[in-house]
């Protein structure tokens, strides 16, 4: 089961959550996403815990608690929303609205 973990210090590392959450059960993995540009943490993490029973008992457990100062949330993580990349239009440039005309 993959968990959410939110309103996390900057400080927070992914070593500290793996200690954290193996109190409960199995840690199979722990992604703490960093900022593109500053590569600064973004203040949230995943944790993959293979057993779920152990999974709800850390939700249960950690959701709440103080780490850093700061409350931290801890719930399922939901499957990322496709809202698209932008894009559009056919690969073929700009359109142009004029129908091919270019006035000189």
């Amino acid at each position: 089961m993959k968990l959410y973990v939110g309103n996390l210090s900057y400080s927070v590392t992914a070593k500290a959550l793996e200690e954290m959450f193996s109190q409960f059960g199995e840690v199979e993995d722990v992604h703490v996403p960093t900022d593109r540009s500053t590569g600064r943490p973004r203040g949230f993490a995943f944790v993959t815990m293979p057993n779920a029973a152990e999974a709800q008992k850390a939700i249960a457990e950690v959701s709440g608690k103080q780490i850093d100062g700061r409350a931290v949330e801890v719930n399922e993580a939901r499957p990322r929303k496709d809202e698209g990349g932008g894009g559009g239009g056919d690969g073929r440039g700009p359109r142009r609205d004029d129908g091919g005309f270019r006035g000189r």
